[in-house]
């Protein structure tokens, strides 16, 4: 009896034992994810067509008036600006790919191909093609506004129709892939018909661009994704026990059906307010929670800071390479994301294969 008691003793020390070094082994990688964010910043800081070394940025930072005109403005104006919101929409887009693909259990979902990004595109382009008839407006407001009103409303058709089927996964994967086709065929039609100056500006804008974003941009999706994250978090538990199956997750008296419509309503805002300011970025949201998944695996305690994390890191070293890919030209970050996430991407199916989680 005694020796039954002393070896279940030892077994519940073992495994708090292990236990304690699987989390501290999760709070080094968050906090190694925190160096790669700080590093990717510094470096889109020290990068532009104008050489201010990091000491001169890291002093203005700290007293503007340090500094001459010439260097402010560039530093306050132009740089930090963009790299903030570099970060803003890449924690955004890293927490909505995230909780997508956890509440449909598809490692293929995330706001860009569930077609959030092309209602927002297709907006935007309504707003430069329609500029003549609206020049009562400036486009500047109105852009940003239709883009969120597309790609909000197109996530709340998503969410209508798939209740209408129950809030099964493949039903709301269907309607997002049709959305996507139907909302890029819109936005061609609208250029088949627009000036060539307006085809340009559309163009322009759907590749995915972090240079029109000032300081008021930078605070209101800074702001919605705070309010968002707390949200998030008291469902860690929740999008932890749907990881083990619907089946399991009902069994434990989760609601599995509100849970997915209350996570996609998430989803939508931070899509929305991510792409309405930048454009479509594609592969943010859909490669960053999976390096984040294989850095911390499935608890969402540590899973869901570390998809915000590996997000904004992403989408600011995609920003930094955007300004040193060609000297002299800055590529649409955008566009860099397309071309750096695919072979990422292909990275990580490899490595991924024969997990039967994702089967």
């Amino acid at each position: 009896m005694s020796s039954a008691f002393s070896d279940t003793a030892l077994a519940a020390r073992d495994l708090a034992a292990g236990h304690r070094r699987i989390a501290t082994r999760r709070i080094a990688m968050l906090v190694l994810l925190a160096v790669i964010l700080l590093v990717a910043l510094a470096l889109d800081l020290t990068t532009g067509p104008a050489r201010i070394d990091f000491a001169e940025i890291v002093g203005g930072i700290l007293d503007p008036a340090g500094l001459d005109v010439r260097t402010r403005i560039i530093l306050w104006q132009v740089r930090l600006p963009d790299a903030l919101i570099a970060l803003a929409v890449g924690a955004a887009l890293g927490l909505a790919g995230l909780e997508t693909q956890t509440v449909l259990n598809n490692p293929l979902a995330s706001p860009y191909t569930l077609g959030i990004s092309a209602a927002a595109s297709f907006g935007a382009a309504m707003a430069i093609v329609l500029e003549p008839v609206l020049s009562f407006m400036p486009v500047t407001a109105v852009l940003p506004f239709t883009a969120f009103a597309f790609s909000f409303g197109a996530a709340l058709l998503i969410l209508a129709l798939s209740s209408l089927h129950g809030g099964a996964t493949s039903t709301v994967i269907l309607y997002g892939i049709a959305l996507h086709f139907l909302c890029n065929a819109l936005t061609s039609a609208l250029q088949y018909f627009a000036s060539a100056e307006a085809v340009e500006r559309v163009v322009f804008w759907t590749v995915g661009n972090l240079t029109k974003a000032g300081w008021t941009e930078v605070g209101i999706v800074t702001a919605v994704f705070l309010l968002v994250l707390p949200l998030s978090l008291r469902h860690v538990w929740v999008l932890t026990a749907l990881r083990g199956g619907e089946v399991l997750a009902a069994s434990a008296g989760i609601a599995v059906g509100r849970v997915r419509i209350a996570v996609m309503a998430r989803v939508a805002l931070l899509a929305a307010i991510g792409v309405c300011f930048v454009g479509a970025i594609a592969f943010v949201g859909l490669v960053g929670p999976h390096i984040a998944r294989m850095l911390l695996g499935e608890d969402h305690r540590y899973l869901i800071p570390g998809a915000c994390l590996t997000g904004a890191a992403m989408l600011s070293l995609a920003s930094f390479l955007s300004k040193v890919l060609l000297p002299g030209v800055i590529i649409p970050v955008g566009v860099v994301t397309a071309i750096v996430g695919v072979p990422v991407f292909l990275v990580l199916i490899a490595a991924r294969r024969g997990e039967a989680a994702w089967r």
